[in-house]
C-alpha cells in the first residue's frame, strides 16, 4: 500500500511538471526555418502562420529562410537542432515527401527524424497553356501530344517540384509524353510561358490565378477533387476525362525528431489554431490555399501515403535529380 501510494506521488509530481513545462513553454524566441527563397509558397505560409503564431505564444517567432537542394539544406538543419521546440520548420511537399524518393544521398528522413505537427494549407495544380497553344481543353491537348511525341514543352519550378511530378503522372495516366523544361523557381517558368518560350504547365493555383483571369495564361483543368471558387469555369482533371490524376501541393509544419510530448503537443495545437483563424484563414483563401489545420497524427498517416504516391510516379518515370 505504502509502495502503491509513492507511485502515485510520483505519477502525480511527473504529470504535474509536465503540465507547468507546457504552460512555461516558450520562453524565448521560437526560430521557424523556411527552407526556400523568400517569395515561395513555403515563405509565404510562413508568414502568414508567424504573426498569428507570435501572437498566441506570446514570444517572437522568426524566420530564417535557409534554401538549397530543392529545401533538403533547411530540412537537414532542422534534423540537427536541439528538440526543444525553439527550432521549427515550415515547408513544401518537395521536403517531405519527394525529396525522399527523389534523392538516393538525402541527409535526412522526414518520418524518421522529424516531430510532424500538422499540414496547414494546400493548393491545386492547374494544368495552364500559352494563350497562342493550339489546345483549348485537355482532350485536344492529349491529341496533339499523341501526334507530337516528345515535342511539346511542359515547363516547372524545378525538377522534383509538385508541378514536374505532376506532368509525369499526366503522361503516365494518358500514355503521351513531352518534354520537361526546368526552371529556378515558379517565376521564371511563368514569365517563359506567357512569353511563348514554353508550351503548357501544371501550376500552383495561386501564383497562375491572376494571370488566367488576365488572359496572358489558359487553364485548361485544375487537379481539385472539385472545382475551384477562384476559377470556377476551369474543370477538373476528372471532367475532362483524366482520372486518378488529383494532386495538391501542400505546405506543412515540423519540428526535430524526440519533442517533449506536451510541447508537441501544444505545437500541433497553436499551428492548427493560427492557420484557422478567420483573418489567417481569409488571407490563405485570397492566394488560393485551402486550410488544412490537422495534427501530427493525420500528418504521419497522410504522408506515408504521398510519399509512396510520388515514389511509384518517379520510379515509372525514370526521374533523376540530374
Amino acid at each position: 500500500m505504502k509502495f502503491q501510494r509513492c507511485f502515485a506521488v510520483l505519477v502525480f509530481a511527473a504529470l504535474s511538471v509536465a503540465s507547468v513545462r507546457a504552460a512555461e513553454y516558450p520562453t524565448r524566441n521560437v526560430t521557424v526555418i523556411v527552407p526556400f527563397p523568400p517569395g515561395g509558397a513555403s515563405d509565404v505560409t510562413a508568414r502568414l502562420l508567424v504573426p498569428k503564431l507570435t501572437e498566441r505564444l506570446k514570444q517572437t517567432v522568426i524566420i530564417d529562410n535557409r534554401a538549397g537542394a530543392n529545401g533538403a539544406l533547411g530540412a537537414t538543419a532542422l534534423k540537427q537542432a536541439p528538440a526543444d521546440g525553439y527550432t521549427l520548420l515550415v515547408g513544401s511537399i518537395g521536403v517531405f515527401a519527394i525529396n525522399p524518393a527523389l534523392f538516393k544521398d538525402l541527409r535526412y528522413d522526414p518520418q524518421k527524424d522529424f516531430d510532424l505537427l500538422s499540414v496547414a494549407v494546400r493548393t491545386p495544380n492547374v494544368l495552364v497553356a500559352n494563350p497562342n497553344f493550339p489546345a483549348n481543353n485537355v482532350r485536344e491537348l492529349i491529341e496533339h501530344l499523341k501526334k507530337n511525341p516528345n515535342k511539346i514543352t511542359f515547363a516547372s519550378s524545378g525538377i522534383g517540384s509538385s508541378d514536374h511530378l505532376t506532368a509525369a503522372l499526366f503522361w503516365q495516366k494518358t500514355g503521351t509524353s513531352g518534354i520537361h523544361v526546368p526552371y529556378r523557381g515558379g517565376g521564371p517558368a511563368h514569365n517563359d510561358l506567357i512569353a511563348g518560350h514554353a508550351d503548357v504547365s501544371f501550376q500552383n493555383l495561386g501564383a497562375i490565378a491572376q494571370h488566367v483571369k488576365s488572359g496572358k495564361m489558359k487553364a485548361l483543368a485544375v487537379t481539385s477533387d472539385k472545382r475551384t471558387s477562384t476559377l470556377p469555369d476551369v474543370p477538373t482533371m476528372a471532367e475532362a476525362g483524366v482520372s486518378d490524376l488529383e494532386v495538391y501541393s501542400w505546405q506543412a509544419a515540423a519540428a526535430p525528431k524526440g519533442l517533449p510530448a506536451d510541447v508537441k503537443q501544444k505545437l500541433e495545437a497553436e499551428f492548427a489554431a493560427a492557420a484557422k483563424s478567420p483573418d489567417v484563414t481569409a488571407k490563405f483563401e485570397a492566394v488560393g490555399f485551402d486550410v488544412v489545420a490537422n495534427n501530427g497524427a493525420e500528418f504521419a498517416k497522410f504522408l506515408a501515403g504521398e510519399t509512396q504516391r510520388w515514389r511509384t510516379v518517379i520510379e515509372t518515370g525514370k526521374i533523376t535529380p540530374e
